[in-house]
């Protein structure tokens, strides 16, 4: 699974942070030492750590994961995070990127 969505609440010096939903990968959840939990009114299950986001963000970090965006709504502050498969290789330019560079280089 190549994105991860991380959210946290009102505050991001202190946690919880939720790190995924009921489809995410058991294996990356262990590793965050994440627990699925039904929130009280809820009819899906998430993970969420008790540690704040910063802490998340690194150890996601050390698996190969990207920021994508970040984005405030109300008192949540989510974050997207992106891991490019192993395996892809350099991007190959199309025709309008290499006409592009063209006219720039010019």
């Amino acid at each position: 699974m190549p994105y991860v969505l991380l959210s946290t609440q009102i505050r991001t010096e202190t946690g919880p942070t939720v790190v995924g939903d009921e489809a995410s990968d058991p294996e990356l959840m262990d590793y965050l030492g994440a627990t699925k939990i039904q929130a009280l009114g809820n009819n899906f299950y998430e993970y969420r750590v008790s540690d704040p986001p910063r802490i998340v963000l690194d150890h996601l970090d050390r698996r190969g994961f990207c920021l994508k965006q970040m984005a405030g709504v109300g008192q949540t502050v989510i974050w997207c995070m992106y891991k490019p498969p192993e395996n892809e290789g350099p991007t190959v330019a199309s025709s309008t990127d290499s006409s592009a560079s063209k006219v720039l280089n010019q």
